[in-house]
């Protein structure tokens, strides 16, 4: 009897274990929740299992349902903390409230502090603030429908410190620390984001389902699991394949062309910006392989055996680099700036050998132009704004010589953070209806190429979000494509020549789509950035001056602040020979820059204009011929000379729009 009772104790502890109560990922200690609003929390436990929340001195109990769900609204609270939360035997501690803000989005999202921490070294260095936490949403797709969770992640409601936000999105640590400083009350700041990434995915199949059922059937393509995991593994073998031959048929790898003992005396000596040097001497094409570049420095007795830092610009696109035979760097791909570090005692006094190995698969191997290509010495060599004291600066002068030629590698492209709605099923609906003050949307660069279905996809975008999280009017800021020359994407040959006339720009077209969307949107503020773009580089490093751009949105949006924003053109009219515009607030006089003009046959021309006050006036070229229609301002991948800004040096947006005659 004994023994039969000891037998069903042990199955009800672990009828117990297995009934154990979870919680959402987003749910752990030092967690922020949003002031203000209910507190929704969620979790999974066996059917019909009793789950009970004790918070803030109070009980609240519900009941999981017939499919293991369970969620009890707490009563909004104030700012304040840090609670405890103890959710069954799960305590969770260290709770703030404050404020969450939910950042989305495409790569510029994604660039982290460590990207940007030449711009910002001392405040990077020395800012710590316990009242700011970090949470990174793990990437993960779905294509065959919604995810009850997200997947667990490494910066799960961190402090904010240097070491904390390393790899943290720049834009989030700098939003995070304005609100704070605006508010003084805590901040979450959640980051959601995937590089390159279209706007169809991050849209439920429900909103597309109507208006681009290709699209939602193209996401039912890949819900296939067999064809997609076979397609990966052809793509790795692939990939394999392709490094194997390259190792094989390199002969600098063979021989060793990183040797400083090397005589490259006989190598091609090439310009780094005549690209001429990157194709193939056999298809006169972009050469598909290695390129192999050798510079010789020569570093006096001062500078000899200290450490320094090699900046190599940007290249285009994956390069190993070396220093006396040495691998000091090494970067897959073309966009992140190549900041190599020289360990003490490798630069020796005289002759010094720097080597590049490019390593090409597409494209044009090629140098980004004004980028910094030298040598740093001293104790700001990691900085770069303002530059370092020392430098020893690199020649334009390399000596070249092709390794392998390689075929093209075969794939077929499944990259599934790509299709429709796979991201809004795996990391944007489980977060749902965690408490919000509001949404950074930063994304677009990988729709220019086809713009004009944009704004109708934001406007869907932000509709199924809401929905998601019952709040119709959840706020969102919309960062706006800063200026770029988009010929850059494609590893076009560098140095690129500026846009001056009038061109038909999908980076101008999907702003003006931005614009609008914002625009017509009550919940909605734009943030302007196509001053703090770059021309070669399409992640611009100014990330603390975008975020306060989106912190004025914000501003106005969530705490009803009369700020004033980027100044918007409220009319147009023509008077005789001139084009009257009317500005919502005064901007900055004298002559402006970047203005067209268009009649009937829709052919865009140059105009001359100038503020004055609230007033600009457009100059009609050509008055005795042209009857103005149509009016354009700033449209350019890269409008660098577009310079009418409101008194504070907030600039005005692209656009485009009619005239009244």
């Amino acid at each position: 009897m004994k023994k039969i009772l000891c037998i069903v104790a042990t199955l009800l502890c672990v009828s117990t274990i297995e009934a154990k109560v979870s919680l959402a990922q987003l749910f752990q200690s030092g967690m922020v929740l949003q002031r203000g609003k209910s507190i929704p929390v969620w979790g999974k436990a066996e059917t019909g299992e009793l789950v009970t929340i004790r918070f803030n001195n109070k009980q609240y109990v519900t009941t999981a349902d017939l499919d293991g769900n369970w969620h009890i609204n707490l009563p909004k609270m104030k700012a304040g903390g840090p609670y405890t939360m103890t959710i069954g035997d799960i305590v969770l501690t260290n709770i703030l409230i404050g404020d969450v803000w939910l950042l989305s989005g495409q790569s510029n999202i994604d660039v982290t502090i460590e990207r940007v921490y030449p711009q910002y070294t001392q405040e990077i260095d020395t800012y710590e603030n316990p009242n700011i936490r970090l949470f990174r949403v793990q990437n993960e797709t779905a294509a065959a429908g919604v995810k009850d969770d997200i997947r667990p992640t490494s910066i799960n409601w961190k402090p904010v410190n240097k070491e904390n936000a390393w790899y943290f999105s720049a834009v989030g640590y700098f939003l995070g620390k304005r609100m704070y400083e605006k508010t003084n009350v805590a901040q979450g700041i959640i980051v959601n984001s995937w590089g390159g990434t279209p706007i169809e995915a991050w849209i439920s199949a429900d909103s597309l389902r109507d208006d681009y059922p290709l699209l939602v059937e193209r996401a039912e393509f890949f819900q296939n699991d067999d064809y997609v995991k076979a397609q990966a593994q052809a793509n790795m073998q692939a990939e394999k394949q392709w490094q194997k031959m390259l190792k094989i048929h390199d002969p600098g790898v063979l021989e060793d062309w990183t040797s400083p003992t090397l005589d490259d005396s006989e190598w091609q000596r090439v310009n780094q910006w005549d690209t001429k040097w990157a194709v193939s001497p056999t298809t006169n094409r972009p050469l598909v392989g290695t390129i192999w570049l050798r510079q010789h420095i020569n570093i006096d007795k001062a500078h000899a055996g200290k450490p320094a830092r090699l900046l190599l610009g940007t290249l285009f696109d994956q390069d190993f680099t070396y220093l006396n035979g040495q691998q000091i760097g090494h970067t897959g791909y073309q966009y992140p700036p190549r900041r190599y570090d020289i360990p003490e005692g490798l630069l020796r006094e005289g002759d010094n050998v720097i080597t590049v190995r490019f390593i090409n698969k597409y494209g044009l191997v090629h140098f980004i132009p004004e980028k910094p290509y030298l040598i740093a010495f001293g104790e700001d060599r990691f900085s770069q704004n303002p530059m370092p004291s020392d430098v020893i600066p690199l020649s334009e002068t390399w000596q070249m010589h092709i390794g392998a030629e390689m075929p093209n590698c075969p794939s077929g492209d499944i990259s599934l953070q790509n299709i429709p709605t796979t991201l809004y099923n795996a990391v944007v609906y489980p977060l749902a209806p965690y408490g919000l003050s509001g949404v950074v949307w930063y994304q677009g660069e990988s729709n220019t190429g086809n713009p004009a279905p944009y704004g109708d996809y934001l406007k869907k975008m932000m509709g199924c979000w809401r929905d998601r999280w019952h709040d119709q009017k959840m706020p969102f800021v919309i960062v706006q494509l800063a200026n770029h020359d988009g010929r850059q994407q494609t590893g076009f040959p560098s140095p690129i020549v500026p846009q001056t006339a009038p061109v038909n720009s999908g980076w101008a077209a999907l702003r003006e789509a931005q614009r609008i969307t914002a625009k017509n949107d009550p919940r909605a503020e734009l943030a302007v950035i196509n001053d703090l773009g770059e021309t070669v580089d399409i992640h611009p490093l100014r990330k603390k001056e975008v975020a306060e751009r989106i912190g004025l949105g914000f501003d106005r949006l969530v705490y009803n602040n009369k700020v004033s924003l980027s100044p918007e053109v409220v009319s147009a009219e023509v008077q005789g020979s001139t084009i009257v515009l009317t500005l919502d607030q005064p901007i900055q006089s004298g002559k402006l820059y970047t203005f067209e003009v268009a009649g009937e046959n829709g052919i865009f021309q140059n105009a001359e204009a100038e503020a004055e006050g609230n007033k600009i006036t457009i100059l009609t070229p050509d008055a005795s011929n042209l009857t103005p229609q149509t009016i354009r301002y700033a449209w350019k991948d890269d409008p660098k000379t577009a310079n009418a800004r409101s008194l504070s040096g907030l600039p005005m947006s692209s656009f485009e729009m009619k005239v009244k005659k």
